[in-house]
């Protein structure tokens, strides 16, 4: 099996509890992984996806190596029949299938190049190596899509679950640089299969990709959005429709306090990292109600999740 898209997942209740539980005893499938060796690929930086996935590998028993694409291997080459007189110096094909060689799973991760839609949509890296290597895939955010997050996201909820069927906002917030909608997508398809009143806020004109978002309650005012959420998740993306640009930086729809006090004591989300004073402003970052350090200790169990499962189904 591959773990390429939130969407994949059969049960996400019966995944979460299963993360929950090797929360609780992660170290008790220690032998699963001996021998096995995990091979992470990088083609942009990481903190929390390389060190909690490589944690859960670990806790596995897997042997894990690490290569960083922007400055350590060769410039690749994703396009079948490329002419390769430029800046490629080896192509997909035969790299998937040398790593394969050297890795029971390879796990990619791979940002949106934000310049050409049409190609991010493709998820060129990811595609690739689908496309050529012999072993399982696991995606660690690319182009489009982050499941390893979303995946901790709802372990997280589901420890913070309400007595009632939660109201969820996810809220657009400024940022100085383009940002990819990854985050932004998985977490809408994670959100898409759960039971809870589930609402996108953003500035008109920074509406998401409408073949993810389907039917997703969306609303302009992030004031109205917030009344009586349960849970707030703050993350921007750059402009889906004139793709890859900052169109809106607005600080009216920072995260501060007193929207938090149109709220029902609503706990604040987001993946990190986060530019404080920009994205959420301290005070709501540093109360009691902010659990990002919590929802980043999960993303350790979801990749754990997932890769006990991938050892598991190759039995």
């Amino acid at each position: 099996m591959n773990y390429i898209n939130i969407q994949e997942i059969d049960s996400l209740q019966e995944w979460v509890k299963e993360a929950i539980a090797i929360k609780k005893n992660p170290l008790k499938n220690k032998a699963l992984g001996k021998n096995k060796t995990l091979g992470m690929l990088f083609f942009n930086p990481s903190l929390r996806t390389r060190l909690s996935t490589q944690k859960a590998a670990l806790n596995l028993g897997m042997n894990v190596m690490v290569m960083n694409f922007t400055n350590e291997g060769w410039t690749l080459e994703f396009e079948d029949g490329a002419v390769m007189n430029q800046g490629a110096s080896e192509h997909i094909k035969e790299a998937a299938q040398v790593v394969s060689q050297y890795c029971d799973i390879i796990a990619i991760r791979a940002f949106a190049g934000l310049t050409d839609k049409e190609k991010d949509n493709a998820e060129t890296v990811i595609s690739g190596f689908l496309k050529y290597a012999t072993v399982p895939i696991v995606n660690m955010e690319s182009a489009t899509g982050h499941p390893l997050q979303s995946l901790a996201d709802a372990i997280t909820m589901e420890e913070y679950k309400t007595a009632h069927r939660p109201k969820v906002v996810l809220s657009w917030a400024p940022h100085p640089k383009a940002l990819p909608q990854a985050v932004a997508n998985s977490f809408v398809q994670m959100m898409q299969l759960q039971d809870a009143d589930f609402v996108i806020t953003h500035p008109e004109g920074y509406e998401l990709n409408p073949e993810i978002t389907k039917d997703s309650k969306i609303e302009y005012d992030q004031n109205k959005a917030f009344e009586n959420a349960d849970f707030i998740y703050t993350k921007n993306w750059s402009n889906y429709k004139e793709y890859g640009k900052v169109t809106n930086s607005d600080p009216n729809w920072t995260v501060t306090a007193e929207k938090m006090k149109l709220t029902n004591n609503a706990k604040f989300m987001h993946c990190l990292p986060v530019r404080r004073n920009v994205i959420v402003a301290d005070e709501v970052i540093n109360s009691e109600n902010s659990i990002v350090i919590e929802q980043a200790n999960n993303r350790t169990y979801a990749a754990q999740l997932v890769l006990q499962k991938i050892l598991e189904d190759g039995k």
